[in-house]
């Protein structure tokens, strides 16, 4: 491991998905502030819309989501049953005929959901949004669960882009990790896929879980390339057990070190990028002809809860327990147990747990660290002037930066801070230096690579 590697790569910083980070979020806003925002929102904001399904049959080990296990499926029906309802009460404060860009179907397992329930829930929200051709509908899939009779309902549903979660073709760590998927099963689930015209198709790949090494993360990379995926992510495994409780199954004598996992990192992104992929932000590569490189390419790249994206919508609204939502006003998040949700829902409430109401101030400080996170160069003058500051307003935040700068790490000419090259796999350290909430927190984050 570098000197850089050892002071930065094992630094505890937010993944920036939002700004300010979840932890800060509060039940000061609630249900009824939702419903203000949303009635506030102009006809012609545009949305977006992701739906959680916190459901799986199985729980691997390595997971962070928020999930559960339902081997029937009657919580599937009951939890789908919900859901129109939850449509229902958004839509009625929005209005009908509001254009929706990009709909996620997040979990869980999002397509554990019976046929009948999930083609109901897509016609609902074809009945109350504007769904036009250009809408991207995507879904996160296991491959394990995509049967010919599953692709077909996605097609049936609208589906355009489904993400598998691969993960690791090595059987020792699938083993580990308790989710056993062959590469030939794998490689059925594409086909199916692209044999029913959902011809965009994601990768997730991982590094850093347990009995992983350069040698299975090039394996993973050679098999993952003969099936060709347009978008790859490349997530390292963040080991949390004292929030996921289930982690707590994994041998963590059997963890790479951060100099493995900086290895396996480095070796996987050579490849990657050898292979035609290009690299997006801090852990995405897409084919030159995709829409997330093209988006890169035109400076349109965004960063939202999903992680890297091609949504441009300024307001998402999220259905489900747990899910969140961001709009113009701040972010919102529903009741994460299933049970408090329904209730709530049942009783005609926006089952809304805690949110953000967002200042100019964290808007200006959003657009910096979304700049930053997506291409790498942010010019505080300019976003301090859009959000009605003093070009000068950010100047002091650049004193957290002097190390980095001094590494090479981090580069400012007049307003504007460029991450370089060599340090752009540090980028949410460098974000972190405008985060005015990070110090206030007790909150502890994953390892910056």
């Amino acid at each position: 491991m570098t000197d850089l590697d050892h002071r930065y790569a094992t630094r505890s910083v937010p993944r920036y998905t939002s700004y300010p980070t979840a932890p800060h979020f509060h039940a000061g806003v609630t249900g009824a502030t939702y419903g203000d925002w949303l009635a506030a929102l102009a006809p012609s904001n545009a949305l977006s819309l992701y739906l959680h399904v916190p459901f799986c049959r199985n729980i691997c080990t390595y997971c962070g989501c928020h999930t559960k296990a339902a081997r029937k499926d009657g919580p599937l029906h009951d939890y789908a049953e919900t859901l129109l309802s939850e449509i229902d009460l958004v839509a009625a404060r929005l209005g009908s005929g509001r254009p929706v860009t990009h709909i996620h179907w997040g979990g869980g397992t999002p397509s554990l959901m019976p046929r009948e329930p999930f083609l109901a829930i897509t016609a609902a929200l074809r009945r109350h949004f504007d769904i036009g051709d250009a809408c991207e509908h995507a879904i996160e899939l296991d491959p394990r669960t995509v049967t010919p009779e599953l692709a077909e309902t996605l097609r049936e549903a609208g589906i355009t882009r489904a993400s598998l979660g691969v993960q690791d073709f090595d059987l020792t760590v699938q083993k580990a990790i308790g989710r056993v998927q062959p590469f030939s099963q794998v490689a059925r689930a594409v086909d199916r896929l692209r044999a029913v015209g959902i011809t965009q198709i994601n990768f997730d790949l991982m590094y850093g879980l347990p009995h992983q090494d350069v040698d299975t993360i090039a394996e993973t990379v050679r098999l993952t390339r003969e099936l060709a995926p347009g978008r790859i992510a490349l997530f390292g495994y963040a080991h949390v057990p004292w929030m996921k409780k289930h982690q707590r199954l994994i041998d963590e004598t059997a963890l790479p070190d951060t100099r493995a996992r900086l290895a396996m990192a480095d070796f996987a992104r050579r490849e990657l990028v050898d292979a035609g992929y290009e690299a997006i932000g801090l852990d995405h590569f897409a084919l030159p002809t995709d829409s997330m490189a093209l988006a890169l390419r035109a400076g349109t790249l965004r960063r939202n809860f999903q992680g890297y994206t091609t949504d441009t919508a300024d307001t998402l609204i999220g259905f489900g327990c747990s899910s969140i939502g961001r709009l113009p006003q701040g972010h919102v998040q529903n009741m994460s147990d299933t049970g408090g949700w329904s209730r709530a829902v049942r009783d005609g409430l926006l089952p809304v747990a805690r949110g953000f109401a967002l200042s100019n101030e964290d808007r200006a400080r959003a657009a910096i660290i979304e700049r930053l996170m997506t291409g790498h160069m942010a010019d505080l003058a300019e976003i301090a002037r859009a959000h009605g500051f003093a070009e000068e307003h950010f100047a002091g935040d650049l004193v957290s930066l002097e190390e980095m700068i001094d590494d090479g790490l981090v580069e400012v000419s007049g307003s504007r801070v460029t991450i370089t090259e060599p340090g752009q796999q540090y980028a949410r350290v460098a974000a972190a230096a405008f985060d005015a909430y990070l110090e206030r927190g007790t909150a502890r984050h994953s390892l910056a690579v």
